[in-house]
């Protein structure tokens, strides 16, 4: 049987805390915030108003993505602007909303940029920042940066282990990256005294590895027995090392329909439904142990601002307590 302190999470950072909790489940949304199924690149229009809008509204985080170039076989170019600066817009314009990035691709970028990046965007939200890394999925990126693809699992690695240096005084610490010599020492420190580095899928590890270095887990919709099982063998890989609980996320498409009792049909990674079928599924997946679940409406075919008010409205209530 395990203690309550090993079933808790870690106390790592105030967006952590609120947006992850045992036993429960928290609503986010992927930016940008519109819908644009037809085209690669969203317009941005009214981005800033409608991330303040989501903070107003309850909403837990909000999650940008790390889209260096935009390759047309991938079709999506996310927010477009560089996530670390548009962290630092998000910062200044939101008040209690988590701000995470979904993700970085680790070895398309040194480190120490990373590193200092980050816990400038955390210093600077006072402690609303999430990280979550990748080791990247599209090859044409590679080439333009002087990087090999097969080698980039490697290089996830080593990133983990110069960040994770980072948060010491005078690091120590001999990478791949560089070596840490303790003569030098990076500013800003995270707000909690380090940053909250959350892995998306395999990032080319074995899974071992990805349950005892990384604080938590991003994974994407299955169907519910597929789920369960890959979060319970999650879970179980930190326990059977030692190791304190941590959260699991999830991303998902929705078009939410404006009859609450739309029957489900599906679309890219998640469905069109209405609100009813949308709470069943939440109330599905947090039993499964999923603790957030980032919504994304690329897809969706009614007003955006509405439909984030509907959520807000019918469904974040149900998963506040």
């Amino acid at each position: 049987m395990l203690d309550d302190k090993k079933q808790g999470f870690p106390q790592i950072n105030r967006a952590y805390g609120e947006t992850f909790q045992p036993n429960r489940l928290t609503i986010g949304l992927v930016v940008p915030l519109e819908a644009y199924a037809s085209d690669p690149a969203p317009k941005l229009e009214r981005h800033i108003e409608r991330a303040q809008l989501a903070d107003q509204l309850g909403y837990s985080a909000l999650w940008l993505r790390d889209v260096p170039f935009n390759v047309p076989s991938f079709g999506d170019a996310g927010q477009t602007f560089d996530p670390f600066v548009y962290l630092g817009a998000l910062a200044a314009m939101t008040e209690n909303i988590g701000l995470g990035v979904a993700s970085i691709i680790l070895p398309l970028r040194h480190p120490a940029h990373v590193a200092k990046a980050a816990a400038s965007a955390d210093v600077l939200s006072g402690g609303r920042s999430l990280l979550g890394v990748a080791s990247g999925d599209r090859p044409e990126e590679y080439p333009a940066m002087n990087m090999e693809f097969p080698t980039r699992g490697e290089r996830f690695r080593d990133s983990i282990s110069y960040i994770r240096a980072m948060a010491e005084a005078y690091p120590k610490a001999n990478t791949a990256h560089g070596v840490l010599g303790g003569a030098a020492d990076m500013l800003p420190k995270p707000k909690g005294g380090r940053l909250p580095l959350l892995i998306t899928g395999g990032s080319q590890q074995a899974p071992e590895w990805i349950a005892q270095h990384g604080d938590g887990w991003m994974t994407y919709p299955r169907d519910a027995a597929s789920q369960r099982r890959v979060v319970a063998d999650y879970r179980r890989r930190i326990f059977d090392a030692g190791g304190q609980n941590k959260p699991v996320m999830q991303s998902l498409y929705v078009d939410v329909q404006p009859d609450p009792d739309a029957a489900p049909r599906p679309i890219h990674l998640g469905f069109s439904s209405g609100t009813v079928f949308l709470r069943r599924y939440l109330s599905e997946v947090r039993e499964l142990g999923i603790n957030h679940v980032a919504l994304n409406l690329r897809f969706n075919t009614a007003d955006v601002e509405d439909t984030m008010k509907r959520i807000a409205d019918e469904l974040i209530p149900d998963f506040s307590l």
